[in-house]
């Protein structure tokens, strides 16, 4: 069985699509990685999302960790087994949620210790706790712990915060093999640090690199810094990575952000907006996205998107969905969800084909065209 094998069949410019190999199930890339952040893709049962075209998922350490504990889901049979997902699971490290949702962090280098937003309790989270939750929870995909900061932040505070995450890099891989029969069937991936610094970015790659990952991530974007800066960042932050190994940005994103992603050299991505979107009421189509909440589509006999083959829209007409939507049905919640992931899923797809063919500029062109749609003030 493969533990971890990285392969590019072909590229495009920056873009490279091809295979990550693993014992439990083989990842094409460039990959979007569903969000289950409680052991659970919101509003969809597993069969759904492997259907809509999902390789991975996407677990989260801190979510599991407060509810319903790492150490339960151990005895339980591991994440898998939990939630009934028999492909591979990329866990994250917990950091971000421990420094964006938690109250009273304090920060040190053993770790972050925080009060729970659940019940107050309170808990610390070091490199070492992180990756042995991952492990307890059967993680394939392990991350790295790190520290993130605003990219508003002085440039000493994101220096210190990157060189700290390097420490905690090499505290986390250390940690993850120290556990052998774990380590000996899944992986681990770095994350580089140093928000839109590109010295700090390279000083965090070689970092990395020194230590020796699975994969790598880019880290510290999608905080609010805008498109423009992320994909400024993007255009030598990737290129610093080992071109060998994959290239995962963590927390992205909108459609246009992912295609531009994927055209500078990024390989894996995970973002709750499909889930979040779905369940409020708005809806991805290739001619951008439509809030179903809007009077104009309650006599809307249409698909949400003439050309999705999915099984919503080759059933339910626009004017079904916004009575959901209005009701508060939860059938409205589970349709929207699963046509946008598989609108999500099917973009993939079409990247990796448009890779494969040689014709990414013209797709990419295309498709942010299209996507940018009427500005009639009535769309999400």
């Amino acid at each position: 069985m493969t533990r971890f094998a990285f392969t590019i069949q072909a590229t495009d410019g920056r873009a490279r699509t091809g295979a990550i190999a693993m014992e439990r199930g083989t990842i094409r890339t460039p990959a979007f990685m569903p969000v289950g952040t409680a052991a659970t893709v919101k509003a969809m049962k597993p069969a759904d999302v492997v259907a809509a075209g999902a390789d991975i998922i996407l677990g989260n350490t801190y979510h599991l960790m407060l509810r319903p504990g790492a150490e339960r889901v151990e005895r339980l049979g591991g994440l898998h087994a939990f939630m009934g997902w028999d492909r591979p699971i990329l866990t994250d490290s917990g950091g971000y949620q421990v420094m964006s949702l938690s109250e009273l962090t304090k920060r040190s280098e053993d770790g972050v210790a925080f009060k729970s937003h659940l019940d107050g309790t309170r808990h610390m989270l070091s490199p070492e706790r992180s990756i042995d939750i991952q492990r307890r929870l059967g993680s394939n995909i392990v991350m790295a712990f790190d520290e993130l900061v605003p990219t508003t932040t002085p440039r000493e505070v994101q220096a210190a915060a990157m060189e700290r995450s390097m420490r905690w890099a090499k505290r986390s891989r250390d940690a993850f093999d120290s556990g052998e029969e774990h380590a000996a069937h899944n992986a681990i991936f770095g994350i580089q640090q140093g928000a839109l610094d590109e010295g700090l970015r390279k000083s965090s790659a070689d970092a990395l690199i020194d230590i020796g990952f699975d994969g790598y991530a880019v880290g510290g974007l999608a905080v609010g810094e805008g498109q423009e800066a992320m994909f400024a960042c993007l255009d030598y932050a990737p290129q610093q990575l080992p071109a060998d190994r994959p290239r995962y940005l963590m927390g992205v994103g909108k459609p246009t952000d992912i295609v531009g992603a994927v055209e500078r050299g990024i390989d894996m991505f995970d973002c709750v907006l499909p889930t979040r979107s779905g369940r409020t009421g708005q809806a991805f189509t290739r001619g951008g996205p439509l809030n179903l909440r809007n009077a104009r589509f309650s006599e809307d006999r249409g698909p949400l998107d003439p050309e999705c083959p999915c099984p919503v829209c080759a059933t339910w007409s626009r004017a079904y969905l916004h009575h959901l939507v209005r009701s508060g049905e939860i059938l409205g919640a589970m349709l929207m969800t699963e046509h946008n992931i598989r609108f999500y899923e099917h973009l993939m797809a079409d990247l990796r084909a448009a890779i494969t063919d040689g014709t990414l500029a013209s797709f990419a062109n295309t498709f942010r065209v299209r996507y940018a749609g009427e500005t009639t003030g009535e769309r999400a």
